[in-house]
């Protein structure tokens, strides 16, 4: 009797074993399974990363194969494009439908014996002048907040000077195609040499307020790649001449004629500047690019910011 009950204590406990085994083994196995679901996944994030860059680079590939072939590159119009297009013939609509009520208004005017011509004429240019000025305040206010803003344009140094009063300042001398040379001042003396800078093309932004550095107007700025150790002066593509346009495939903007500081369109576009993993400088992955002759470089810089 004794026996047969000890024989049932340990089929019971071999039970509770059993199970305690069982459960062990499933929580190791969906342990086994998450760890494999969770290597795969990173595994599949690695490799879409991966093809994304490859993607990217096979697209710069093709577009540099094409400005080498001369075929010019056609920017599609963006959103923002569309909705100032929609907005200006808007415009022209209600201006068009407001005509009638304004040729009665000019009528009467003629008709009054209390203006002399002279008055008229200047009333006239007045209003043309202000109408003028709106105009110009509403396109830029609707305009894409985007690099086609900016004023790329290829330049060359025609002289370079230190600062007469700042050790770490160039004074520079710019041939940009225009009537006069431009000064420009830059902090490039700790990163690169008179004699480099000398006679060479570089690429300019020329639409920011001439602004005094320790006393001499600059009126431009030259476009760096630039870290904290280092600093490359961007290079222009093979070809390019005094005055040409840098542009971006798919921004059609055209550039402000100076950049209002109160908007600070150049704070929030420059954080978007920098060169690829290839060294060419772009704008959210869209290469700099001169027409017809190829895409803007850093010598030797890759993934830094442009400034």
């Amino acid at each position: 009797m004794d026996d047969m009950k000890m024989l049932e204590e340990r089929a019971s406990q071999a039970d509770v074993f059993i199970k305690q085994l069982q459960a062990d083994v499933d929580t190791l196995r969906q342990s086994a399974i998450q760890h494999v679901i969770e290597k795969e996944s990173r595994r599949l994030r690695e490799e879409n990363d991966g093809l994304r860059k490859e993607v990217q680079e096979l697209k710069h590939s093709v577009l540099r194969a094409q400005m080498r072939n001369g075929a010019k590159l056609v920017a599609m119009p963006s959103e923002a494009d569309r909705l100032v297009a929609a907005a200006t013939l808007a415009a022209a609509a209600a201006a068009t439908a407001s005509k009638p009520v304004v040729d009665k208004v000019n009528e009467e005017k003629k008709s009054a014996p209390d203006a002399s011509k002279e008055e008229k004429e200047g009333k006239k240019v007045k209003g043309a002048k202000k109408g003028t000025a709106n105009k110009d305040a509403a396109v830029l206010e609707n305009a894409p907040l985007d690099v086609s803003r900016l004023d790329f344009r290829v330049g060359q140094m025609v002289s370079v000077k230190k600062h007469p009063d700042a050790d770490t300042l160039y004074v520079e001398e710019v041939d940009l195609g225009e009537a006069k040379t431009r000064t420009v001042v830059s902090g490039l003396v700790k990163h690169v040499s008179a004699e480099e800078m000398q006679g060479r093309l570089c690429v300019f932004m020329c639409n920011l307020r001439p602004a005094k550095m320790r006393g001499v107007l600059s009126e431009a700025m030259v476009m760096c790649a630039s870290t904290p150790e280092k600093v490359e002066i961007l290079v222009p593509p093979p070809g390019s001449e005094i005055g040409d346009r840098v542009i971006f495939d798919g921004y059609s903007g055209t550039p402000d004629s100076i950049l209002n500081p109160k908007k600070k369109i150049w704070e929030q576009v420059a954080p978007d500047l920098q060169t690829s993993n290839d060294r060419v400088a772009t704008y959210k992955g869209t290469p700099f690019s001169v027409s017809g002759k190829g895409f803007v470089m850093a010598p030797t810089l890759t993934n830094v910011p442009i400034k």
